[in-house]
Parts: structure tokens; sequence; C-alpha cells
């Protein structure tokens, strides 16, 4: 069969599926048919002579297109939105799987960018799928959402007292109140359901009859509703770092305190065996005094770092930024970050490292509002979360004397206590779903309790576990053979592993 007649062959069993039978055995119109029909003009994904991202995918091979989706699939017939996606094809179109379609996490995340990585990931497995990057819908290059905030984040720590927690409190409203104003006609329409069914009207304009998927950290969440709301239209499902959906939501990060505390004082003792560079002590309780004292001293007055101020809210925002992956450029990172704000905790003129800069304006700056806007507006649309701040107030209390450090900042209040109820309730995952599902025993984002959790839940799934990593997200990002092969075997084969696999961290190298 031609490439071109199995495209045609492909478009013409989606369009069978996509109907809806009748008692007397008719097919119903498809109210998305223009959307699922939709002819896809690809074209270079190069904006502009700074456009790293569109040069990485030209260099891959890849090419872009805009996807016309509603914004109310209520009402398929009102105002239209555009999803960004880019697509490097397969070369072994002897042995083609299909296509498989990219989420790395936010939400919020672009990843139209991605495919690149990925398919070099894959290895010769690559070669069998279109890898397709798809930045969802209100992010990146799609019909974007920015409510115009001060800061990428409604995530903030409370302080140290009364005073502070209230503070955050008026932060949240007001970043809430932004997003009505400058956003609020959309704001309804940005849930993880609606991207689910913008997936789906991609796998139909791509001409597939099922797709495959991989998602890191939220993406996984992404593809556990897909897989609920479209069973038939699923091939493989890779999660990787597993978000428990009995625990998503916009508390999503409580309970990875344990995690997260644990992540740290990993990188205190690589700090501490590299005290003649960082100078931050030569043992681990050494490393970790210095950063309390630096949020204690944030805590009497906001440390001066280069342009910024960074109070008791902030400080602990730029440790627990740095605890997601387990390696020394990472590692190195916080470590620098670390000595710049024991620096200015003494009163010391500081220009912070590129890092610590970027983590700052990102905090403390409107230059990445969008991604915080559409973040926010998902984790609020997605799941109700609570209204009254004193609820809040004691959960950080509680936390607080647990860790002092991440369980204020885990337990804070946030913009969804003042956002709209969502219009659609959660949903309930199917307990059949067969998944290879991915993760790191010390993930302090999506914790391995959660994966450990979601593959109980599922008899047909499987746990690719790394022992021994801080790591948040392993699939092409760590660096473990052991781990990448068991996708990839599973992504050529579409057979589950028979049993679990465990794998080992790499080790840890000398200082």
């Amino acid at each position: 069969m031609t490439g071109f007649a199995a495209t045609a062959a492909l478009a013409l069993a989606g369009a069978l599926a996509l109907g809806t039978t009748t008692p007397a055995g008719t097919t119903a119109p498809d109210p998305l048919a223009r959307y699922h029909h939709q002819h896809l003009t690809w074209r270079s994904c190069v904006l502009g002579p700074d456009d790293t991202t569109g040069r990485d995918l030209e260099k891959a091979g890849a090419r872009c297109a805009d996807v016309t989706v509603p914004l109310d699939y209520a009402d398929p017939d009102g105002r239209t939105i555009a999803v960004a996606v880019s697509r490097i094809r397969a070369t072994d179109t002897a042995h083609r799987v299909g296509a498989l379609l990219l989420n790395s996490g936010g939400p919020g995340g672009q990843t139209l960018g991605d495919p690149p990585w990925v398919r070099k990931a894959m290895k010769d497995t690559g070669k069998r799928y279109d890898v397709v990057g798809v930045d969802p819908r209100f992010v990146g290059r799609s019909t974007a959402v920015d409510c115009h905030w001060p800061t990428g984040s409604g995530i903030r720590g409370p302080g140290h007292d009364r005073a502070g927690f209230d503070r955050s409190t008026d932060f949240a409203e007001e970043l809430a109140r932004d997003c009505r104003k400058h956003e609020g006609d959309v704001l309804p329409y940005a849930t993880t359901r609606n991207t689910a069914r913008d997936m789906d009207v991609i796998r139909a304009a791509l001409g597939e009859r099922r797709i495959s998927y991989l998602g890191y950290s939220y993406g996984t969440y992404l593809g556990e509703v897909y897989a609920t709301m479209f069973p038939d239209r699923t091939d493989r499902v890779v999660l990787d770092g597993v978000a428990d959906p009995d625990r998503y939501g916009p508390r999503l990060l409580r309970g990875s305190e344990s995690a997260n505390r644990h992540a740290l004082r990993d990188w205190a003792a690589w700090a501490a065996a590299r005290d003649t560079t960082y100078g931050l002590g030569r043992s681990r309780d050494a490393v970790l005094t210095v950063v309390d004292r630096i949020q204690a001293a944030a805590g009497r007055a906001p440390l001066r770092v280069g342009g910024y101020r960074v109070d008791d809210g902030v400080a602990p925002m730029v440790v627990f930024s740095g605890l997601s992956q387990d390696n020394d450029a990472a590692y190195g990172d916080l470590a620098a970050a670390v000595r710049d704000l024991r620096a200015a905790a003494e009163g010391r003129t500081v220009d912070p490292s590129p890092w610590l800069a970027d983590t700052l304006g990102f905090t403390l700056t409107g230059s990445e509002s969008a991604y915080g806007s559409v973040q926010m507006a998902i984790l609020c649309g997605d799941v109700a979360a609570p209204r009254d701040p004193e609820t809040y107030w004691r959960d950080v209390r509680r936390a607080r004397a647990q860790d002092p450090l991440f369980g204020p900042v885990t337990n804070n209040i946030g913009p969804c206590a003042f956002w709209d109820p969502p219009r659609e309730r959660p949903t309930t995952i199917r307990d059949d779903l067969p998944a290879l599902l991915v993760n790191a025993t010390g993930d302090p984002r999506t914790v391995y309790a959660g994966a450990r959790a979601v593959h109980r839940g599922w008899p047909s799934s499987r746990l690719v576990t790394l022992r021994g990593a801080d790591q948040h997200a392993v699939f092409g990002v760590y660096g473990s053979d052991c781990a990448d092969a068991a996708v990839n075997a599973y992504l050529a084969t579409g057979r589950l592993p028979a049993t679990d696999v465990n794998c080992a961290a790499r080790p840890a190298p000398a200082p």
C-alpha cells in the first residue's frame, strides 16, 4: 500500500468510528466533522532569526501546523482556537506504528519543541513513529492565555507568621482577579478534559485511527484522562513521573514534603563533598544549616540579590525549584544559588548566578506570566479548591511543624481559592488502563508512592522503577539505559514487560 493510500485508509477508518450509532442502526452526523476532517497546512517551524526552537525542529526534519478546535465543545459551531503541533515523520514506513503524541507536563508546558530529543531517546524505535509535539490549548504557539501576572507562578511560601500568610492570601486573590479581568471569557475552557478532546481532534486530523502517547509529570494525568475519555483511540501509553489522579488538583504538591526533604539532604551531601568549590560546609548538616539561616534572614528582611528582593515567601521557592533533576549540573546550579543567597543574607552585594537570576526573574517578574496563568487556569478548572483561607492557615501551621521549609509552601493558599467553580466534574480514571508507568523512587514532584498507588489500581499496567535517584522524569532525561530500554521495547512491540522492571541509579561521580 502506498503512503497516500495508507493515510487515506486510516482517515476513512477514523471517519467510520467517529459517528454515533442510532437505535435503527444508522450513523448520526458527527458534530465535529469539520474539525476531524480539516486539512492541515504543514510549514517551516522557524518563526524568525532568534527562534532556536524552530531551528532545532527544522534541523531534525520537523514541520509545523495549526489545528483548529472549538473553544467550547458544547458549541462546536461557535468560537474556534488554534492548537500548534510539530511532527517528525516516520522514516521506517514499512514498519510504521503510527503517531506518538507528546506532553512534557506543567500544566502549561510547551511540548512543540520536544520531538527532536524524544526521537533521539527512542533510538531505532523512533524511525517507526510520527513523533508529534503539541502546545496544548492556551500554551506557547497555540492560542494563548495570559493574565498579565507579575510572576510566572501562582505558588508562593506564606512566610513565617500570620502577617506573611495574609499577604500571600491577598496576592493569590489578586492573581485570580487579574485572570478574570484579562481572560475571563476563556478561563472556563482551560481544562484537561478539553485538552484531551483537542488531542482527539489532532488524532483525526492526522488521519490516525489510534494514537500512542508519551506524557511526563502533569502529562501523565492528561494521558490518563485521554485514555479514559477515548479508550478506543489509544494504542501504546507511557506515563513518566506518574500523577496519582486521586491526589490531582490545585493542592497536588501536598504530600511531597518528605521527598523534597530527602532530595535536599542528598543535594547537601553532594555540596559538602565539593566544599572547595562552593564553600557551603564540609558536612551535609553544615550545608543544611546554611539553607536554614538564609530562610531565617529572609524572614527578618528581604535579601537584596541583584535587582531582586527575596523574602521568606520566595527563598524556599528557589530551593524547591532546584530539586527536580538528579545530576551534577542541576546540583551545581542550586549550590551556586545558595552561595549567592548566603552572601546576600550576610549583607554583601550579589550578582546572581545565571540559574538564580533566571529563577528570580521567573518568580518576581511578569516575563513568564503566560506560563503561570495557564498552569493555574487548568488546575483551578479541573478540580475545586477549598475557599476558606483558614483551612490553608491551619494546614500551613500543621505542616510547618513537620517541615519548616517545604511544608508551608506545599500547603499554602493559591489563586484557585478565589476561582470560579469548575464547569465539569473531575474525571474518574478507568481502572483497566494498559500503560507503562515510569517513576524514580526519590521523585520530589510526582512522588513514588503515587506511582505505586496508580499501579496497584491498574492491574494491566507495568511499573518501571528507577531506584536511588531524586529524579523527576526519567525516559530520555536521566540517562538510565535500563529504563530507556524498557520504554523503547514497549513502544517497538506494543507488549508490556512480563513483570515490573527495576533499574539502578547511575553511580555518583567523585567530587
